[in-house]
């Protein structure tokens, strides 16, 4: 039906003394004797607009009052000194009556209480607002890339190959759970690809292939990830940005990664100051100041070995040892990012025994050309590398981790068939979308999001 976007009439003045069609679903209603205020929201703008209802005119009528009730209005635009515009309305139909128990009665409810109700915590103000910081935020993400002359490639949801060699992927399968086979092999070779498949952890791989053709590509599209792990920064299914470069050594990704980042942090703050002023008053005061702070640092490059040192020295008793060659954990990550610098952090040249196959090993034969950034507030958002261009070297690495050779032999080719210098990284965007909006749980800045034990529908 023919209407105007809220977020239309509160940006341009020249509604004003205009009449007008709106539609949305009642946030707050308020009744008196003579007059009733219906406060409407269409999900074009966080801000509602207040629909002033003469009761004269509306008489015997309070059907557009309940909460969640779904409204058409024609009215005239009018200031107003507390909302800058409202609209008096002429004529209300109800599109969707709403009942007594509609979940969402008061104004504050529980971030756990809304994750047992995804199909409607949509209404509320915090995910009204994430999902456009979210939408602008991709938006972003694809300008940075098409402005740099990066093509956009589609990889395969469904692979053949386990990209990080980890073993946590979802397999797929059209065998029911009584289908009888003699051995593993079997059960394979008579399913649909009639070999093992499942759902891409990663674009990667099949990224590099791109790369040595078009030089500088990216995917952006949905991973998945069967990690038993119940964390408020992990999810089965997530969106990851992953570009690939050729002619790229590990200085030259990191170079494009702080751009990107400051690229996209800064395009939110110029373009959703109303939902980052929502987020900085409701879940984490100051952030502007911390997301300012970000596109205006240079960030810290710091060697992995460096960083050990740093965290031995410190003089905190962490929950997980340090030691050369151990992982670095959630706290080791923040009391570097926000106690030592400060601000973002490249920790560059890890252990190759903690990182992927494909990351190009250094020539002291401890280390890989590798880095992950590290954000105050969250630790990892980015894990990079340069890519291992020598095929005995990847062979070697492969073999080590026990890798069926098999599945990577068209990635293996391109290390025969005029291979470059190239690099790449993942960013996941649920990530950087925590941080932009200093909400606490991954499961926050999902639709529906996908966790262990957890499949509403």
């Amino acid at each position: 039906m023919k209407h105007t976007d809220i977020v239309k009439i509160f940006k341009d003045k020249a509604f004003v003394g205009q009449s007008v069609t709106v539609c949305g679903w009642v946030r707050t209603s308020r009744d008196s004797k003579n007059v009733a205020f219906v406060e409407l929201n269409d999900g074009t703008s966080l801000k509602h607009l207040q629909i002033v209802v003469d009761k004269t005119v509306f008489a015997g009528r309070n059907d557009f009052l309940p909460l969640g009730t779904a409204l058409k209005v024609v009215g005239t635009v009018v200031e107003s000194a507390n909302n800058g515009v409202e609209i008096q309305a002429s004529e209300i139909v109800v599109l969707g009556d709403c009942p007594a128990d509609y979940p969402l009665q008061k104004k504050r409810h529980t971030m756990e209480y809304l994750r047992s109700i995804p199909h409607l915590r949509v209404r509320t103000n915090t995910f009204n607002a994430m999902l456009r910081v979210r939408s602008v935020l991709s938006d972003a993400i694809h300008r940075y890339f098409q402005n740099n002359n990066y093509v956009y490639v589609h990889t395969p949801i469904i692979t053949g190959s386990d990209c990080e060699g980890a073993g946590e992927i979802f397999h797929v399968t059209i065998h029911d759970f009584n289908h009888k086979c003699k051995t593993a092999e079997e059960y394979a070779e008579t399913d649909f690809f009639g070999r093992k498949a499942g759902l891409t952890v990663s674009g990667q791989l099949e990224g590099e292939v791109a790369a040595m053709a078009m030089g500088k590509i990216y995917t952006f599209g949905p991973t998945f990830r069967a990690e038993n792990s119940n964390t408020t920064r992990h999810a089965a299914e997530f969106w990851q940005i992953e570009p690939e470069v050729a002619f790229a050594e590990l200085p030259d990704i990191i170079e494009i990664a702080e751009e990107l980042i400051k690229f996209i942090i800064d395009t939110v703050l110029k373009e959703c100051p109303d939902e980052i002023k929502f987020f900085e008053d409701r879940f984490e005061a100051g952030l502007r100041e911390k997301l300012q702070k970000v596109v205006d640092s240079k960030f810290q490059v710091l060697d992995y070995t460096d960083a050990i040192d740093i965290l031995k020295k410190s003089g905190v008793e962490f929950k997980y040892p340090v030691e050369w060659g151990c992982d670095l954990q959630t706290e080791h990550e923040r009391y570097i990012t926000e106690t030592v610098f400060n601000k973002p952090v490249f920790v560059i040249n890890y252990p190759k025994d903690i990182k992927s196959f494909y990351m190009k090993q250094n020539a002291d034969g401890k280390t890989v050309a590798a880095t992950d950034l590290l954000v105050p507030g969250i630790g990892e958002i980015i894990g990079c590398s340069e890519r291992e261009a020598d095929t005995e070297k990847l062979l070697e690495a492969m073999r080590v981790r026990g890798m069926n050779e098999d599945d990577y032999v068209s990635y293996l080719a391109l290390r025969r068939f005029g291979t470059v210098p190239h690099s790449g990284f993942g960013l996941g965007l649920e990530r950087i979308l925590l941080y932009i909006t200093g909400l606490g749980n991954i499961r926050d800045v999902q639709l529906f999001p996908r966790t262990v034990g957890d499949l509403k529908v």
